[in-house]
């Protein structure tokens, strides 16, 4: 049990599901460890992928017994020859050769793309190991970006006690265009909705409220929050506004008086990457929210990257969050 009755609430929709969830970054006791929980508490079904030998070292060492875990070889795995003809067709426009394609799929990131996408396995969530520009470009190459999304982005959830939030982007794109933006907050605003079952309500953030300044910087989020009126219009959104006015009812009114968004957001996209990490960390750190995530999204199919610092609890939630996506 967590303590925090939203991660418990995830890890027990997540058990409904109990999907495949794929690991290439195996070789590393956190992975090892979470597969484990993973399985005993029937959250979710682990398959480990690289060198059996090392996965088994690694558990053995510590005192984990994996042996009722599936383990894929990447380098000698029986669909290793299908999933590189499978690469060198996305990728031979790119100047990719075959040769280069058998040897690419043979890296566990790419050979657990290729189970998503071919549907082996439901989830892929690495990078606990690797860097995130390895493993966004194994999830572009092999399952890549959904249709009508411009971005691969990223989103936390934002957990308190009595409520949540999802802040969105905080890990991936420094500087979003307006487009960027607009689809950025319909990823997000999906994919919350998907996990808590709660109804978005978009505030597109800014240093400025419904035209109180003006600046570039604040013409970019009134040109994306125009564009996801148009292009999303079941979804409910707003902007610009300020953080005080997206999510405090009395400054909402004031500030944006019949904005229908203004004072109740729950889906809070900043305009850029130094706000939206800085965003997350202030309220993680001071506020004493948990930050579960980053959880990317905008692909095909649901490939996550993790923080290299995470802990095991954050592998499992991640984990149990994708399994809803």
């Amino acid at each position: 049990m967590s303590k925090n009755p939203f991660i418990d609430e995830i890890r027990n929709k997540a058990k409904s599901k109990n999907a495949l969830v794929a690991f290439p970054d195996a070789e590393d006791i956190r992975t090892i460890k979470a597969s484990r929980f993973l399985k005993d508490e029937k959250i979710a079904r682990p398959v480990l992928v690289g060198n059996p030998e090392n996965i088994r070292k690694v558990a053995t060492e510590n005192g984990v017994n994996i042996e009722d875990i599936l383990i894929y070889d990447s380098k000698k795995d029986e669909h290793r020859n299908d999933f590189a003809a499978m690469l060198y067709e996305k990728r031979k426009h790119k100047g990719m050769t075959q040769e280069q394609a058998f040897e690419t799929v043979g890296n566990p990131l790419y050979y657990a793309g290729f189970l998503l996408e071919t549907g082996i396995v439901n989830v892929v969530v690495g990078g606990n190991v690797s860097s995130t520009g390895d493993v966004m470009r194994a999830s572009i190459f092999t399952v890549g970006v959904a249709e009508g999304i411009s971005i691969v982005s990223s989103f936390f959830i934002m957990t308190f006690p009595d409520k949540m939030y999802c802040f969105a982007d905080c890990a991936v794109n420094p500087d979003p265009t307006a487009p960027q933006l607009c689809d950025i907050a319909i990823s997000s605003a999906t994919n919350f909705q998907k996990i808590t079952g709660v109804e978005p309500k978009i505030a597109m953030l800014s240093f400025s409220t419904n035209g109180s300044a003006e600046h570039d910087l604040v013409a970019k989020v009134q040109s994306a929050t125009s564009m996801l009126k148009e292009k999303a219009p079941h979804l409910q959104s707003d902007g610009e506004m300020q953080l005080d006015a997206a999510i405090i009812p009395s400054i909402g009114e004031r500030k944006f008086p019949g904005s229908t968004v203004a004072g109740k957001a729950n889906v809070l996209v900043f305009p850029d990457l130094n706000s939206g990490n800085i965003g997350y960390k202030l309220t993680e750190r001071l506020a004493g929210a948990e930050a579960v995530g980053p959880i990317v999204q905008g692909l095909r199919k649901p490939y996550c990257d993790l923080s290299r610092g995470c802990s095991v609890d954050d592998m499992v939630n991640v984990a149990a969050i994708c399994s809803l996506m």
